[in-house]
């Protein structure tokens, strides 16, 4: 039977940041990846946003991991030049009944340590986004974008250079604790056993936790899938800065972002959906995104936004719940020695990569 130090389960951005840190550390690691390339899931379809830390509640995981993400994830992409750019970010309260909001927005940064925020009246906004409507702005200097597979690309290659392993085409059945770690058989029958094993398979990180035997299935959170469309804009985008409404329930909104080549893009939307898998993209949802944008862009063409594409954000919390925060879970929850399940790593998950990896490099070690 074949023996590992640390198994990590999925190479999504969140899964090799921690194997590169325990890489790092010296230990011996495994990436386990279902699919036939790093990064296919939610990491590859999301508006590869470096975000501040605005909408998080003080002290929650998601907010030290977004703040202390971020400044890791700036560091690391400016040492490995990996392609980024600090373009910076307004949230617009698009009428007066949203300015509480938007200021509840400023306080939520505040309170995470985000305190480059500048509150902007409507002349000065346009002053730096002459096309925006707005009826107050935040300026969000430390917001930016990054090239999510080239990042995901070094990571592999750090934990490459440190000896690590990635394993494609690699699915797992179930997993069972053993006297010296955690078993896990994969689909093709073959069984590894590992001291260490980090479940970071994403969507699918509640389902493969239910296949572990002796895990209690109240530790396993019920996942609910909440699918996002994007629609790109056809043309010269209007705006040098990432344009973003003041949040909604379950997303931040129909939000413009940019790539790195200047293309923008619109999205996500929230439809709450049965199934993972189910990304694609239904061109007549476009049309509602004409209205939403409009609020803060009222130049907008019609007939300029062209389907894109769909992410899944791997919700634990439902329709009309309160959002959940990130759930690092370890032996002290669910008693089984060497296991620790990530549940709901859904936005700033990406941000929040380096630092979610340092803070499972240093419970394990």
């Amino acid at each position: 039977m074949e023996r590992w130090d640390c198994v990590v389960i999925g190479a999504g951005v969140v899964g090799l940041a921690a194997a590169r840190a325990l890489a790092i550390q010296g230990r011996e690691v495994l990436v386990l990846e279902a699919a036939g390339a790093i990064g296919t899931g939610t990491s590859s379809r999301n508006s590869e946003v470096i975000h501040a830390g605005l909408y998080y509640p003080a002290g929650s995981l998601k907010a030290r991991m977004c703040v202390r993400g971020r400044q890791l994830l700036y560091d690391y992409c400016e040492h490995r030049h990996v392609p980024h750019s600090r373009c910076g970010k307004l949230i617009v309260a698009t009428s007066m009944d949203q300015l509480d909001a938007l200021r509840r927005v400023q306080s939520h940064g505040l309170a995470n340590g985000v305190v480059d925020l500048q509150w902007l009246e409507p002349d000065q906004a346009r002053q730096l986004e002459p096309q925006l409507r707005c009826a107050a702005a935040l300026l969000s200097p430390s917001t930016g974008i990054v090239d999510s597979h080239a990042f995901m690309l070094s990571l592999q290659g750090d934990l490459e250079n440190k000896g690590g392993v990635v394993a494609l085409h690699s699915a797992l059945s179930s997993m069972r604790p053993v006297a010296d770690g955690v078993a896990l058989v994969m689909q093709d029958g073959t069984t590894l056993v590992a001291t260490s094993v980090i479940n970071a398979a994403g969507l699918a990180a509640p389902e493969l936790a239910k296949r572990c035997v002796g895990l209690d299935p109240r530790d396993v959170p019920r996942p609910s899938y909440a699918k996002g469309s994007y629609f790109v804009l056809s043309g010269k985008a209007p705006f040098s800065r990432l344009i973003y409404p003041v949040p909604e329930a379950a997303g931040l909104g129909v939000h413009l972002t940019l790539d790195l080549g200047g293309q923008a893009k619109f999205g996500p939307d929230v439809q709450w959906v049965d199934s993972p898998d189910d990304l694609v993209v239904d061109p007549s949802r476009g049309e509602a995104f004409y209205a939403e944008v409009r609020k803060y862009w009222p130049g907008l063409p019609d007939g300029a936004l062209v389907p894109g594409y769909a992410g899944m954000r791997p919700k634990i919390s439902g329709p009309g719940e309160p959002a959940a925060d990130f759930v690092v879970q370890g032996p002290s929850v669910h008693g089984i020695a060497g296991l620790i399940n990530l549940f709901g790593i859904e936005s700033p998950g990406l941000t929040s990569a380096l630092a979610l990896g340092e803070m499972i490099a240093t419970e394990l070690s």
